[in-house]
């Protein structure tokens, strides 16, 4: 193993805090320097948590019914439910941000995933049968 000298591992550490800081859309892609993470200020991580995405994506009618929704487990983002309104929220995952698929709120009006489960099983036994 290479042994880093102080440089090296003060230029990693600070190549990292950029890139996870761009990678949740709180610096830009011209902004790759420690100067722009001193100018952070406390409105650019309110906008990137959940509970502000829920609302501003209009899933909620204010920024108190986007917490009670992610809450009550509601919201997930991508495949995964999120129940925690602090959530920060990647600049890839923005765009999956919708009602989970058991929300009665969501596509998946009422039907749980034993629901589904079950309706599965029971196609591929029919598919079964056909053969």
């Amino acid at each position: 193993a290479r042994v880093m000298n102080a440089k090296q591992w003060y230029q990693r550490r600070v190549h990292g805090l950029l890139r996870r800081l761009t990678k949740f859309g709180l610096l830009q892609e011209n902004e790759q320097r420690l100067d722009y993470v001193l100018g952070l200020t406390i409105e650019k991580f309110l906008e990137r948590r959940l509970q502000t995405k829920v609302f501003k994506l209009g899933l909620a009618k204010s920024i108190h019914h986007a917490r009670v929704l992610t809450k009550q487990r509601h919201i997930r983002v991508g495949h995964r439910l999120v129940d925690v309104p602090s959530f920060l929220v990647k600049m890839d995952s923005e765009k999956h941000i919708d009602f989970s698929l058991t929300s009665p709120f969501g596509q998946g009006a009422g039907r749980t995933s034993k629901t589904k489960t079950s309706e599965v099983k029971r196609t591929k036994a029919e598919d079964e049968d056909d053969v």
